[in-house]
């Protein structure tokens, strides 16, 4: 079995288990006798297996066999979408894959060109440092060697010091016989001056000499140590640079084998979406085969379920007959005496019908006409309903209700008169009311203003003074200084003064015996306070007020105060005093 993608090897293997393929039916049968366990499929489209037998393409398929390769065409579209989706969904890790493998090769190649200008450097590097060790060893060279003669020319100079100093002794220990021996000795002193001298600038040329080495040795040892760590970099850099394009080499290989995955995974996925578009091409026809096997078992269902039902119709007609001609036997027999076969031979459809008019003639069976004439006569005697022997009674109780129902309906009219009379003269009353008092409100609304608000300008207005019974009522107020009319353009101590004003017209225009005012003055100034004070004193003449205050000024003015305050035990306690009576005393 040849597979073109090794990854749909388990499912073909697993769909194609247990089936060959033969030449012919015969040899299908002879298979599937042999071993009943496989699926044999001829060459012309044959199947037969444990459990079913389907014809090749030489017999028309049935429905259920459309209907089953319908089911398979879909199974095989939903698996080729699953495994398109599923190669759909590999190939975006894929391509992840394959662009991280990317990226490694291209940060190794960086990495691996930046090791090369290191290597290159610290190759440059060792070079000058060896430069550097091999002219610091010639100069140790000169050095050792100037060292040397330094140091013979000092054992040369000690050598002559201690000549010298041998012979300035012996003379020393010697009289002075003449002049030329003590120029001898100065001699000798100058020489033994000079070889001294001598002797501290071999000394001096061996210690700087010595130092010298010692730096030289000093800057060997250091470009030594240096150039063995400069070797050390450069063999860990050679490493490295190994190890880097080991892993260029390994990224390389991984991207070439990505690349040959993201080719496979777009060859499945051509495939796939061959194979779909031949599955649905395939589950197309078998639908359109299908969805006409079904109109036409449909069409022969909707026929034979017409005949059944035509028959059915019959059956019932006829049965209804036999019911009909049993049950007016039965009624003959049961008024008349008269028996089925009597009444037909002497009413049937073989003599003549008599007419209805008495001077009329027979005239023959019809039956069209006679069934017309029988439902009208049924028609005529159900539109005559039974006889009530009570009609009568009924009529006259009818007509007697009729009567009080109609002496009622004219006592209700003449009521309802009465009471739009009613209404209309309390509607005249009201109105002329309200007319007058609101033109009292008005004028002292006028009266009041100017007292609280001196030099303003107030008035009550009617919104429809044509419908005294709907009207509304606007103020309006002018304070002062100011052009404004409407209350909601005020502040609102002017506010509450107005609202003042209107009250105390009120009261004026309409007096009550007392009056109770709960705080109305606490949004009051000094200035508008004394006003206010001064309309409530007009009121006391024909008043009594009572005043809920916490003003000193309000409570100067009133005839009596009256308190609650608390004691020390904490039990409250009315206090009461009256000031007009101790003004008197």
């Amino acid at each position: 079995m040849e597979v073109i993608d090794e990854r749909f090897r388990p499912a073909v293997t697993f769909l194609l288990a247990r089936t060959v393929v033969v030449d012919d039916l015969p040899a299908a049968r002879r298979a599937a006798s042999d071993q009943p366990e496989l699926h044999v499929v001829t060459r012309a489209g044959d199947v037969l297996g444990p459990a079913l037998a389907v014809g090749g393409s030489a017999n028309p398929p049935s429905a259920i066999e459309l209907r089953a390769a319908a089911d398979e065409a879909q199974a095989g579209v939903a698996a080729s979408s699953r495994q398109a989706e599923t190669a759909r969904e590999s190939l975006g890790p894929a391509r992840a894959e394959v662009d991280r493998a990317r990226a490694a090769i291209d940060a190794a190649l960086a990495a691996l060109h930046g090791a090369d200008a290191r290597h290159r450097a610290l190759s440059e590097q060792l070079a000058q440092l060896d430069r550097a060790g091999g002219s610091a060893g010639a100069d140790v060279a000169r050095l050792e060697v100037a060292r040397g003669r330094a140091e013979s020319a000092r054992d040369r100079a000690y050598g002559a010091l201690t000549e010298l100093e041998g012979s300035l002794a012996s003379i020393s220990t010697q009289p002075e016989i003449d002049e030329r021996s003590s120029e001898e000795r100065d001699r000798l002193v100058s020489a033994t001056s000079a070889v001294r001298a001598a002797e501290v600038e071999a000394r001096l040329a061996v210690r700087t000499s010595e130092e010298r080495v010692r730096a030289l040795q000093g800057r060997a040892d250091g470009l030594i140590r240096a150039a063995a760590s400069e070797r050390a970099a450069r063999a860990a850099a050679a490493r490295r640079r190994e190890v880097r394009e080991s892993q260029a080499a390994l990224a390389a290989a991984l991207g070439d084998a990505a690349g040959r995955a993201l080719d496979r995974l777009d060859q499945s996925l051509a495939r796939a979406a061959t194979e779909r578009e031949e599955a649905d091409a395939l589950r197309r026809s078998t639908e359109a085969e299908l969805s006409a096997a079904r109109d036409r078992g449909r069409a022969l269902t909707a026929e034979l379920a017409g005949l059944r039902d035509a028959a059915h119709r019959d059956e019932l007609a006829r049965a209804e007959k036999r019911l009909r001609v049993e049950t007016l036997e039965g009624r003959a027999m049961e008024e008349f005496g008269i028996g089925g076969d009597v009444l037909v031979a002497e009413f049937g459809p073989h003599l003549p019908v008599p007419p209805d008019d008495p001077d009329g003639s027979p005239v023959p069976f019809d039956r069209a006409e006679q069934t017309a004439r029988a439902a009208t006569a049924d028609k005529q005697l159900t539109r005559l309903g039974r006889v009530n022997p009570l009609a009568l009674e009924e009529f006259a109780a009818l007509q007697e209700r009729a009567a009080f129902l109609s002496s009622q309906l004219d006592d209700i009219r003449s009521t309802r008169r009465d009471l739009l009379l009613v209404v209309e003269e309390v509607d005249v009353r009201v109105r002329e009311v309200f007319a007058a008092a609101f033109a009292d409100t008005a004028r002292e609304f006028e009266i009041v203003f100017a007292t609280l608000f001196p030099g303003g300008e107030g008035r009550l207005v009617l919104t429809d003074p044509d419908d005294m019974l709907a009207t509304g009522i606007e103020v309006e107020a002018r304070p002062p200084g100011k052009k404004v009319k409407r209350l909601s353009l005020l502040s609102g101590g002017e506010r509450s003064l107005t609202a003042l004003a209107l009250l105390l017209a009120i009261f004026r225009a309409r007096p009550s015996p007392f009056y109770v005012l709960d705080e109305v003055e606490a949004a009051l100034d000094d200035r508008n306070l004394g006003r206010l004070l001064e309309a409530i004193e007009g009121l006391r003449q024909k008043s009594q007020l009572i005043i809920i205050t916490h003003q000193k000024r309000t409570m100067e003015i009133a005839d009596a105060l009256y308190g609650v305050a608390m004691r020390g035990d904490g039990i409250t306690t009315v206090i009461s005093q009256r000031l007009r009576e101790n003004a008197a005393v």
